[in-house]
């Protein structure tokens, strides 16, 4: 399931970097690189770090957080969210996920909010967005900060805007699974020439504006290298074949399993595109299967296949610091236990895809 990583135009620009001595976070690539994906997201500022997770912690750190400050952010998420809230002593506040889009129930949401409440994480879960507008209402109506997590969501579009072009700030990640990838990487984008300015600041441990070492504030070293911005703007040129691709993959899975019974399969929503960043199944108990089982069996057949999140109520880390309460989350849960997702690699075949369904078939029969 691992994507093409180099190919000849990653390498043209790896090897520029390399003969003119450019390697670190110095060098035309990063800025160049940050440019182009705020421009492609619509966005003015991208301040380019070192992973999806410090993404999230800058754009954390620029809201100037107290402690007890709330988080409102989904249950069923990757539990670098909950890491990047905590790390700045708030309080994630969890809401349940909406059974068709995986992403958050924004119908879920008010309920959730109180005096300390600061911002909302909007999570595009697997490749499709939340529903924005409503999120947008509420965030009015409370004056909350949208905090966007395009991180699984590199082109995908909300009522024909791209993600990443939403919200008060926005955060996306360029690990090596990405449709995107610059192997770690990650990037913030924002309108707001403070919070861009803060950012670039809290990203490099707070270098002083008039003093080089006398730090203002606390800082981190998160920075992104001149040789990994290369790789991302190379294959920024390519993204349209790459999200081809993976719309491709998902219309040929849906084609081949639409038939078969007991299989929940990924759906894209009227005022979305969907970009299966993972073409993502949840299987019917009644089949006699859960993910688990279910992956154990298609690895019998020498396929791979990775389980859903594990949602964030459920994860000891948060437990044992008194940070989750002891409400129910039943569709977090049902997905955990019964979601899984298919090789979906921008390198599988058509015959590799036929494979794949044709065990599913035999043992869901």
């Amino acid at each position: 399931m691992s994507e093409p990583l180099l190919g000849d135009r990653e390498l043209e620009l790896v090897s520029d970097c390399l003969r003119r001595g450019w390697i670190s976070s110095g060098g035309e690539y990063v800025e160049a690189f940050e440019r182009a994906w705020a421009r492609y997201c619509g966005r003015e500022y991208g301040i380019a770090v070192s992973s999806g997770t410090a993404a999230l912690q800058v754009a954390l750190g620029c809201l100037n957080l107290q402690p007890g400050d709330e988080i409102i952010l989904p249950d069923f998420t990757m539990f670098a969210c909950a890491v990047a809230v905590v790390s700045w002593g708030a309080k994630p506040v969890l809401v349940d996920a909406d059974p068709e889009t995986w992403c958050l129930d924004v119908s879920r949401i008010e309920e959730k909010i109180t005096p300390r409440t600061k911002a909302i994480m909007a999570v595009h879960i697997y490749g499709h967005p939340v529903d924005m507008d409503p999120l947008y209402d509420l965030a009015h109506r409370y004056n909350l900060i949208i905090i966007e997590d395009a991180a699984e969501a590199h082109g995908a579009e909300y009522k024909n805007r791209r993600c990443g072009g939403f919200g008060d700030i926005s955060c996306f990640s360029f690990y090596a699974n990405k449709i995107i990838t610059t192997g770690e990487g990650g990037m913030v984008l924002t309108d707001r020439r403070d919070w861009a300015d803060r950012a670039r600041q809290l990203r490099n441990l707070y270098f002083g504006t008039r003093e080089r070492f006398l730090h203002e504030d606390i800082g981190f070293n998160f920075r992104l290298t001149n040789l990994q911005a290369a790789i991302g703007l190379a294959q920024l040129e390519t993204i349209e074949e790459r999200l081809a691709k993976k719309r491709w993959l998902a219309i040929a899975y849906n084609e081949r399993l639409k038939e078969v019974s007991g299989l929940q399969l990924p759906i894209e929503k009227p005022w979305a595109k969907n970009v299966y960043w993972m073409y993502g199944i949840v299987v019917n108990p009644e089949t006699g299967y859960d993910a688990r089982r279910l992956g154990q069996k298609l690895n019998e057949y020498n396929i791979e296949t990775r389980p859903f999140f594990i949602g964030l109520h459920k994860q000891p880390a948060l437990i044992k610091r008194g940070l989750v309460t002891k409400e129910t989350y039943p569709v977090s849960d049902y997905l955990s236990s019964q979601g899984l997702y298919l090789p979906s690699g921008l390198t599988l075949t058509e015959s590799q895809i036929d494979r794949v369904c044709e065990a599913l078939r035999r043992i869901l029969r």
